[in-house]
């Protein structure tokens, strides 16, 4: 068995051996406790026919706990320095693939193709760069990948408007996207001492399983999204305000706007925090003829 990587004294001694420095535009803060990397990887349930994704991998602390439980593991590195350090730390194990590139400019879609053939059971586990959680989480859901789900780390108060309730002040636009796409729940808050550096925010880890199909279906998503962003433009105006301020030329379709609140069963003067995923689908829907 292959001593952790994810010791705080082997941490120091491989930053040292490589003079590596930590770069705060990158957002790399690496985990020093073994035991959390472990329970990271036991929520993603994975066996040894599983597929792992891995996005910002360090100095290989998780990719290491990812390799001992799967059948293969692919990380996507931006940091051209840490190639280096990865091919030596994770030189025991053959079932990882290193990938030199941004996940936000890649073709995940065709690098899946490439390294997962015959693996069916995908998950994305990763500790993510707290600078680009959420793009790099909506890529992945956007992009319709087939994977089963994402079991990330990062800041506790994205997490916590990721998986919010509605009528909760953490609940908006992005509680919707990624709970269109996905389950989700908070599984673990992480405290700042088990990294180096230390992040001066609490961190939490959210588990998203995919939904076999969307949490409502609707005529035109890109509306859907456009409404539901619409509605939160200013969360102490009410859904009518909002809506008529937000959405194209809706001044001029005040009427149509309350038309459509009223057939979805929507009183125009609730906040947008209070509607759930099926009333903004509802609305939505209501709303899509009158600006299409």
């Amino acid at each position: 068995m292959n001593k952790d990587i994810a010791t705080p004294v082997r941490t120091r001694a491989i930053l040292e051996k490589y003079g590596f420095s930590f770069k705060k535009s990158l957002g790399q803060n690496f985990l020093i406790d073994t035991n959390i990397l472990k329970k990271i990887v036991s929520f993603a349930d994975l066996t040894e026919d599983s597929g792992a994704i891995e996005i910002g991998p360090g100095i290989g602390a998780l990719t290491e706990q990812l390799a001992r439980t799967s059948k293969k593991v692919v990380a996507f590195e931006i940091d051209q320095r840490l190639l280096p350090i990865l091919k030596d730390t994770l030189s025991p194990y053959e079932n990882v693939s290193v990938i030199h590139k941004d996940v936000l400019e890649a073709d995940v879609q065709m690098v899946m193709d490439e390294q997962f053939a015959g693996i069916d059971d995908i998950m994305v586990v990763a500790n993510l760069p707290y600078y680009v959680t959420t793009p790099i989480i909506m890529k992945l859901l956007e992009e319709r990948l087939p994977i089963r789900g994402i079991v990330c780390m990062l800041q506790k108060e994205v997490a916590d408007r990721i998986s919010a309730k509605p009528g909760t002040k953490d609940y908006g636009s992005l509680s919707i996207a990624v709970q269109y796409y996905t389950e989700a729940e908070t599984v673990m808050i992480v405290p700042k001492t088990v990294f180096v550096p230390q992040p001066n925010v609490d961190s939490a880890v959210i588990r998203l399983t995919k939904r076999v199909q969307p949490a409502v279906i609707v005529k035109d998503e890109g509306f859907f999204f456009q409404v539901t962003k619409a509605s939160f433009a200013q969360r102490r105006k009410t859904i009518l305000n909002n809506l008529t301020s937000q959405l194209p030329d809706g001044k001029q379709k005040k009427e149509e706007i309350l038309a459509a609140l009223s057939a979805s069963g929507i009183e125009p003067t609730r906040r947008g925090e209070t509607l759930s995923l099926e009333e903004f689908g509802l609305l939505s829907d209501e709303l899509y003829p009158h600006f299409h």
